[in-house]
């Protein structure tokens, strides 16, 4: 696993240093099974708006569960070494229920991000998040960068 890569366990230890050190822990997650402009898009966004930033990754038997049996396109262990390489990314994470309800309460960021493709009332520990004082930002999305679309047009033009 790439070195960003934490335990929950171990990033409750550093969000509890950062908390102290009055650092802002921006959260998001997903399944990021197909990293497209989109993906980076909310990366870089989502960066900005503290000084470090989680990424939860859905392990393989959730994406299953949410996208169905063809998905994830890539395993936990290969998604997590490519969005290792993204810079704005300081640590990541994976879990294994549907939703990141659990991280999410055990991590209380302040801010929670998701993309545009999520109305607030929608996401999934704002309830948490907003109750100690932290904020839901949602990014705008990015027209066509949606996993889902790549995929139907890959298998699209395989067709032709």
């Amino acid at each position: 696993m790439d070195k960003k890569f934490k335990r929950p366990a171990d990033l409750v230890k550093i969000r509890n240093k950062l908390k102290n050190k009055r650092k802002k822990v921006v959260f998001t997650n997903g399944c990021f099974d197909l990293l497209h402009s989109g993906h980076v898009h909310l990366f870089r966004e989502a960066k900005k708006k503290g000084d470090v930033f989680i990424v939860a990754v859905n392990d393989d038997a959730s994406v299953k569960k949410i996208k169905g049996t063809s998905r994830p396109i890539f395993p936990l262990e290969e998604r997590i070494e490519i969005l290792g390489a993204i810079e704005e990314i300081d640590y990541l994470t994976s879990f294994s229920e549907e939703t990141p309800q659990k991280i999410i309460a055990l991590l209380l960021p302040d801010v929670l991000v998701k993309g545009g493709d999520w109305k607030p009332d929608e996401v999934v520990g704002r309830k948490e998040v907003e109750e100690v004082g932290g904020e839901v930002v949602i990014i705008p999305y990015l027209e066509g960068s949606s996993s889902s679309e790549i995929i139907k047009r890959i298998l699209s033009s395989a067709k032709s």
